[in-house]
Formats: structure tokens, C-alpha cells, sequence
């Protein structure tokens, strides 16, 4: 299964100033998979260390933190010489092993050569609960999503058309097979990008299983709130996770702490709803009231929305019927919109963008602004059908005059009056 990682991870091989690089990302993303495949690729050999599994590793960081010595002991342990340039060294599940998290500071200043990588499952919560020493200006980070819409299309032996659907965005031209990629993108929602999900709807196209696996996945993370979680947070972690779902189905997806339970309060959850951020399950989509630069100067932190970092889960937990979507039967009008725009969010996520929204006094609400790397600020609208009534887009591009804007809908590529028309299933290349 192709990820765009891999290139990611050979940019950083090759690079002149490579540190020690950890992998960061939800549970079950792919982290783990995608070192080994690339070290199987570009090394000569791998050295694999899984901290959670193996406690007798730990050890070998208790003496002291030099490398050199490390590096002696970690060879004899995995069976595999460790060479400079030629080995990649896998530090899996780091985060049950603080001396090994603290030892890459001691690999990037004096052990560069060796090429040191890491991954591990709720990182980020536990140096949070542990108050671990993060070795912060002494490594790379790369944070991995699930498979995005384009890597769907390369795992379903789509790789033509995904080129094809890139050419037409840059050239704002006609797809030919429209019709047949919307109806891969529904697919898509469904299936999400989880990619234990996504290789067993390519061998069997079975839905009832997708369903079950990913009834599996959201079960792992509700095991996690538990092992990681202090047991007085775990039940307010679920309560906001559980209500997700009927956040995205208001007809306002602003989050509101009442849809978790009448009365509620920020205080009391706006911890737990930090806790399912640092573990990469769910993601926020701040309020800004101006559209200008850097958007950041206009964010609004209490006001925001929260999508799950895989639409496929997010599915699920509608208990979707397959043929509701596939078929785009009426019961399942009121959260296509949801779901749509759950979807073009993680695309930008996994983009390198920071999308925010738009609110003016209340009036207008535009679903994504986001500011492009040459600071272009650009609105888009996402619509989950045909339907282009956009007041909100025109109201914002008539008072802050972007280069351009984007509208994403179930409608072909175009370009009229400076709005660029982009089909759903073409998320992944704006």
C-alpha cells in the first residue's frame, strides 16, 4: 500500500541537516508500517526496538546515554549489525521508554550519522501525563494521517485516474469520469483512510466487515482513554469523543459543550477535549472574524469546531446503511453535509494547512479559510451536492477581495468570476 510518507521519510534520508525523526499520528494510522516498508526500501538493513513489547530494552538506556555504547548493546539485542548511513534504527513505541525519548537529543549531537527514527502510539498524551523531556530543536517530526482520498484511489488500483483528476485542477478542465469518482468518493466515505480498514474493502468489498473493523478501531481508542487517561477524565474523554457526531449533525457545527450533557461547562471538559487532540483522534477548526493576514491574528480559541481525523469512523458511528450513501437515499440528506465537510477538512489537514472558519456578526458563516504558503488567504465553501447557493462565499469575497476562491462540490472542475470549481473527490489536490 503506497503512502505519500515514503517520500516524506526520503527527504528526510537525504537530507543535510537530518536529526532523529518521530512519526506522530492517531493509533492504527500506519506509523509502524510505513518505517518498515521504507527500510526495507532504502537501507541495508533495519533495526527494529518496540519499547512496549520488549522491557528489557529499557535497560540498555539506564547506564548512561551515549550512542556509541547504545548502538553496541541495541545490535546484540535485535540480531542486526547497526551501521552508519546504511541501517535504519526503529525506535518503536518510544513513549514507554522515557530515557530512550531523551537519548535521540544525545544521537543528533553526537551520533548524527546514525539514522534514527521513532514512532509510538498516544506519544504526545503520555509525555503530557508524565511530564517526560521532550527534546525539543533536536528532531525532525512528521505527523501521519490515515490515507488521504488519492491514496485510497492508488490502494484501489486507481492511479491513472488520481493523475487525471490532478491534471484537471491545474487546468480547471473537464473530467470525463466524473460520475464515476463521485461515486468513489462516497465509497471513500465509508471506508475512511484507517489502512487495515482500507485493505480488507480492496480484497473482499465487504462492507459488514469495514464496519466491524472499524467498530475494532474505535474500540482500541476507547481502550486507550482508559489506559492512559486518569480514571476521573476517562468518562469525560468518551463523552466528548461520543458526541462528535451529533456536533457535525447540528445545522450549526459549531461545538457547543451542551450537546455532551445539559448544563455542561468548558471547564469541565475542555481538558478531556485537549486530551483527544494530543492523541490525534479528533482535530479543531478555529473561528476567525477576518479574513487577513496571518489569520491567526483574528482567531477566535473559544469558538471552534471538532472533526474525527478519519471520515470512515465517523461513519460508523452514524451506524450508516452503505446503500444510504452509496445511493444518496433521502435519510441520509441530513449529515451528508457533515460528513462532506469532515472529509475536505482532513484533506487540508493532511495538506499542511491550518484551515479556520469564517463568522461575521452571526450572519455569515463560511465552512474553511485557509492561508496558502505564499500567504494568499482563500476562502472555500464545501457543498455536498449541486446546490451553489454560496452568500457566505460572496459576502466574504466581496469584503476581503482573495486572489481566488474555491468552491467543492458534487459539480465538475471550472473557473468562473474567479471562483475555481473543484469535484469532491479532488480535495486532495488543492
Amino acid at each position: 500500500m503506497k503512502r505519500k510518507l515514503i517520500n516524506q521519510l526520503l527527504a528526510w534520508k537525504n537530507a543535510t541537516d537530518r536529526m532523529p525523526l518521530i512519526v506522530t499520528g492517531a493509533r492504527q494510522v500506519g506509523k509502524t508500517y510505513g518505517l518498515l516498508e521504507f527500510g526495507r526500501k532504502y537501507y541495508q538493513n533495519i533495526a527494529y526496538l518496540n519499547f512496549e513489547n520488549n522491557s528489557g530494552l529499557h535497560s540498555v538506556f539506564e547506564r548512561d546515554l551515549n550512542p556509541a555504547r547504545i548502538v553496541r548493546e541495541l545490535s546484540v539485542k535485535s540480531g542486526e549489525p547497526i551501521f552508519e548511513n546504511n541501517t535504519l534504527l526503529i525506535f518503536d513505541e518510544i513513549q514507554a521508554c522515557e530515557r530512550a525519548l531523551t537519548s535521540l537529543k544525545y544521537f543528533c549531537e553526537d551520533a548524527p550519522d546514525y539514522h534514527v527514527t521513532a514512532a509510538g502510539s498516544l506519544l504526545g498524551v503520555t509525555l503530557n501525563r508524565a511530564g517526560f523531556s521532550f527534546p525539543v530543536g533536536k528532531i525532525n517530526k512528521i505527523t501521519l494521517s490515515p490515507l488521504d482520498f488519492e491514496e485510497f484511489l492508488w490502494a484501489s488500483g486507481k492511479r491513472n485516474g488520481a493523475e487525471m483528476i490532478r491534471e484537471c485542477f491545474e487546468n480547471d478542465s473537464f473530467f470525463s469520469a466524473h460520475n464515476e469518482y463521485l461515486d468513489l468518493y462516497k465509497t471513500y466515505l465509508l471506508v475512511g483512510g484507517m489502512p487495515f480498514v482500507v485493505n480488507e474493502y480492496i480484497k473482499n468489498k465487504d462492507f459488514i466487515q469495514v464496519y466491524n473493523l472499524q467498530h475494532t478501531i474505535n474500540d482500541a481508542y476507547i481502550a486507550d482513554m482508559v489506559k492512559y487517561a486518569q480514571a476521573a477524565e476517562t468518562n469525560r474523554i468518551l463523552s466528548v469523543y461520543n458526541s462528535v457526531p451529533a456536533q457535525l449533525a447540528k445545522e450549526n457545527h459549531k461545538f457547543q459543550y451542551k450537546i455532551i450533557k445539559a448544563g455542561a461547562r468548558a471547564l469541565a471538559f475542555e481538558n478531556s477535549l485537549e486530551w483527544l487532540q494530543t492523541a490525534g483522534i479528533v482535530r479543531k477548526c478555529i473561528k476567525i472574524s477576518e479574513g487577513k493576514f496571518p489569520l491567526e491574528l483574528f482567531a477566535h480559541h473559544n469558538s471552534f469546531k471538532v472533526y474525527l481525523s478519519d471520515t470512515g469512523l465517523l461513519s460508523s458511528k452514524y451506524n450508516l446503511s452503505p446503500n444510504a450513501v452509496l445511493s444518496d437515499l433521502s435519510g441520509f440528506d441530513n449529515i451528508k453535509g457533515a460528513l462532506a465537510e469532515n472529509y475536505v477538512f482532513t484533506a487540508l489537514i493532511t495538506n499542511g494547512y491550518s484551515p479556520f472558519y469564517w463568522e461575521s456578526e452571526g450572519k455569515a458563516e463560511l465552512d474553511f479559510v485557509f492561508q496558502t504558503r505564499k500567504g494568499q488567504i482563500i476562502p472555500l465553501e464545501v457543498k455536498s451536492s449541486e446546490h451553489n447557493r454560496a452568500r457566505s462565499l460572496q459576502q466574504f469575497v466581496g469584503r476581503y477581495k482573495p486572489d481566488y476562491s474555491i468552491r467543492v462540490s458534487t459539480k465538475n472542475f471550472g473557473l468562473e468570476n474567479r471562483i475555481k470549481s473543484v469535484p469532491l473527490y479532488a480535495a486532495f489536490c488543492i
